[in-house]
């Protein structure tokens, strides 16, 4: 970065004759400028983008399922495995939909130095993700076609508080189970696709490292709204710093109401256990779509 000049310093000093160039010097200048760049080292190119060098890793997601109030049925991974295009085309749209909440977060919480920097590290891994999907339905031929969104985010989203800082605690909760069934269920299809879609049940297999550790950014950052931990990267996290923090932002700060808070309404636990009986009803009961997270298929 350069350093900004000094508005008292003069700028229209013309250089000695011995510091400009001559003809000579120009010429040879142009000719190194015009030479093909060195090729980019292996850590200058962005990772993974084309799926060709992906690694079949194991992960260990025994936290998840001790964190998710019940298992993907079996039901629903045979009508998964029976209709991938549209699993793909909703995956795709969860990816994005993903960089999108983190980044209205982002915005909404711009106190919460922590906040900002977990999620934007998994900003950039969902948008990642997003073209990678995208190059697997490219690669099978498969267009981009409008796929309404299920009833799942929205059936925990409704019951999420509308004063501060319980509404934020609720929604990165959410962000949570939602980052936790998606790990839970990548490693179940790609246990039952292996033989049909190898190279998919692959893939899912590499997201789970990510998707494992966005969820536990999630939890860490709810947790950090604790009343015994209400300082968090040197800003007082309680309802006012909260409520001034968000009330430019319209989508936000139209529910948003001023709530005095303690420590049994700021309780994670109390809160993860709510959402987790709420999470696992969408799960088990009858929806007639299909989607990434939907529930039993009718």
């Amino acid at each position: 970065m350069m350093t900004p000049m000094n508005p008292m310093t003069p700028t229209n000093k013309l250089p000695k004759p011995s510091a400009i160039p001559n003809s000579a010097q120009l010429n040879q200048a142009a000719i190194q400028t015009s030479k093909p760049s060195a090729k980019p080292s292996a850590t200058d190119k962005p990772q993974h983008r084309d799926l060709t060098d992906i690694k079949d890793l194991k992960t260990d997601i025994s936290h998840i399922h001790e964190f998710l109030g019940t298992p993907t049925s079996a039901a629903w991974l045979e009508a998964a495995k029976q209709d991938l295009p549209t699993l793909l085309q909703d995956h795709a749209n969860c990816e994005k939909k993903a960089a999108g909440t983190a980044m209205n977060l982002i915005f909404r919480y711009e106190f919460h130095s922590d906040l900002q920097v977990k999620l934007a590290q998994l900003i950039r891994e969902e948008m990642l993700h997003y073209e990678q999907v995208l190059a697997l339905m490219r690669e099978r031929g498969q267009a981009w076609q409008h796929l309404p969104a299920g009833r799942y985010a929205k059936g925990m989203l409704k019951h999420k508080r509308t004063f501060e800082p319980a509404a934020m605690m609720d929604i990165l909760i959410i962000g949570a189970f939602i980052e936790a069934r998606s790990c839970e269920r990548f490693a179940a299809l790609s246990e039952v696709i292996d033989t049909k879609d190898a190279k998919l049940a692959k893939y899912y297999r590499y997201l789970l490292k990510s998707e494992s550790r966005h969820y536990e950014d999630y939890l860490m950052l709810a947790k950090s709204l604790e009343p015994h931990n209400t300082t968090h990267g040197g800003d007082i996290l309680d309802g006012d710093t909260v409520n001034a923090a968000g009330s430019s932002v319209d989508s936000f700060s139209s529910t948003v109401s001023k709530t005095p808070t303690d420590a049994d309404s700021l309780n994670v636990a109390k809160r993860v256990a709510f959402f987790r009986q709420i999470e696992a009803d969408l799960i088990n009961s009858p929806d007639a779509e299909l989607r990434f997270h939907s529930g039993t298929p009718e």
